[in-house]
C-alpha cells in the first residue's frame, strides 16, 4: 500500500470520528451539563496531547518559551472554547445531522473573513459557494411552510431553531481559530501551540463551571458511567488527540485538494451515523439543504484560495 493511500485512508478515517462525534456528545449531554462535559473532556484531552507531543514540551522548547508563544497558545484556545461551547451548547437543541452541516460552514467564513478583514481577494468560486451554502442553510433550519406571509421575516426567525443559531456561532469561532493557526504556525512549534490550545480550553471551562452556577446561569452536572467514559474516550483521545496527530502525518503524504475532499465527509458521516443510532431523517427538504452546503463546501475548498493553514489542527469536533 503507497503511503498516499495510507494518507488518505488516514484522513478519512479523521473525518469518520470527527463525524460520529455529533452523536457522542448529543448523547453525553444527557448525563452532563455543556460546561462540566467540556472541563472533563479537555483536561484529559490535554494530558493525552502532553503525552503525545512530549518531545516537544521539554528540553530545548521549555528553554525557548517565550511570551509570544504562551499569547499565541492563548488567542488559539479562546477561539476554540467559544467554538466547542457554542457547538455543545447548540447540539442539546438540534440534531447532530444539522449541527454537523452547518459546522461545515466554517470552510467558507475562512475565505470571506479574510476578505473583509485583512483584505485577501476571494475569488467568484468562493462567493458561490457561499451562496449555496446559506441557500442550503435555509433549507435545512427552516421548516417548511415558515417565513411566508406578511411578516415573512419574523416567520424566518421563528423557523429557525435556537440550537441551529447556536451552532452558526460556532463557525464563526472556529474559522477564526483556522486564520490564527496560520499565523502563529511559522512562528511556534506545532506541538507546543497545540498543547497550550487544548490546555487553555480546558482552564476556561473549568473557570466556567463555578462562575456560571453562582450566576444561575447552568448548574453543573456530570454523571460517570460507561456510556460517559466511552465518550470520553471518543472525544477526548479519539477526536482530539489522535485525530490530530493523524492529520499532521497524513498531511505530508497526500495533497491539500485530497484532505479537502476527505475532510468534507465530516458531515455525511455525521448524518449516517445519526441515522443508525439516533434514527434521525432530514427529510427531502433537510437533504437539499444539506446537498447544497455540501456543494458550497466542496467549491470553496477545490475552487478557491489555498487552504490558510494545511497542517493546522481540524477544530470542529
Amino acid at each position: 500500500m503507497s503511503e498516499r493511500l495510507k494518507a488518505d485512508l488516514a484522513l478519512g478515517f479523521c473525518s469518520l470520528i470527527w463525524g460520529a462525534t455529533f452523536v457522542v456528545v448529543k448523547e453525553a449531554l444527557d448525563q452532563a451539563s455543556v460546561f462540566a462535559f467540556l472541563a472533563v473532556r479537555f483536561t484529559l484531552a490535554a494530558a493525552l496531547v502532553a503525552v503525545m507531543f512530549r518531545a516537544s514540551l521539554r528540553g530545548p522548547w521549555l528553554r525557548g518559551m517565550n511570551a509570544a508563544t504562551l499569547r499565541a497558545g492563548a488567542v488559539l484556545g479562546v477561539f476554540l472554547f467559544a467554538g466547542y461551547v457554542f457547538q455543545t451548547a447548540g447540539l442539546e437543541r438540534t440534531t447532530p445531522s444539522k449541527a454537523a452541516f452547518i459546522t461545515g460552514l466554517y470552510v467558507i467564513l475562512v475565505p470571506l473573513l479574510l476578505a473583509l478583514f485583512w483584505r485577501r481577494r476571494v475569488n467568484a468560486w468562493v462567493w458561490g459557494g457561499a451562496v449555496a451554502a446559506v441557500v442550503g442553510l435555509y433549507y435545512l433550519t427552516v421548516p417548511a411552510g415558515d417565513g411566508a406571509g406578511d411578516s415573512a421575516f419574523s416567520g424566518l426567525l421563528a423557523g429557525i431553531n435556537r440550537g441551529d443559531l447556536l451552532v452558526l456561532g460556532c463557525t464563526v469561532a472556529f474559522a477564526l481559530h483556522i486564520i490564527y493557526v496560520g499565523r502563529y504556525t511559522p512562528h511556534h512549534s506545532v506541538g507546543a501551540l497545540t498543547f497550550l490550545q487544548v490546555a487553555a480550553t480546558a482552564v476556561l471551562a473549568m473557570v466556567a463551571v463555578p462562575l456560571l452556577s453562582v450566576a444561575g446561569v447552568e448548574t453543573p452536572r456530570f454523571t460517570w458511567s460507561w456510556q460517559m467514559a466511552f465518550a470520553l474516550a471518543v472525544t477526548a483521545f479519539g477526536a482530539t488527540a489522535l485525530a490530530f496527530a493523524l492529520q499532521l502525518w497524513a498531511q505530508r503524504h497526500t495533497s491539500a485538494t485530497h484532505a479537502a475532499i476527505l475532510f468534507s465527509l465530516e458531515p455525511v458521516f455525521a448524518g449516517v451515523t445519526s441515522y443508525l443510532v439516533l434514527g434521525e431523517r432530514l427529510g427531502a427538504r433537510g437533504l437539499m439543504g444539506a446537498a447544497l452546503i455540501l456543494l458550497g463546501i466542496l467549491l470553496a475548498e477545490l475552487k478557491g484560495p489555498a487552504p490558510v493553514a494545511p497542517d493546522s489542527s481540524h477544530p470542529s469536533k
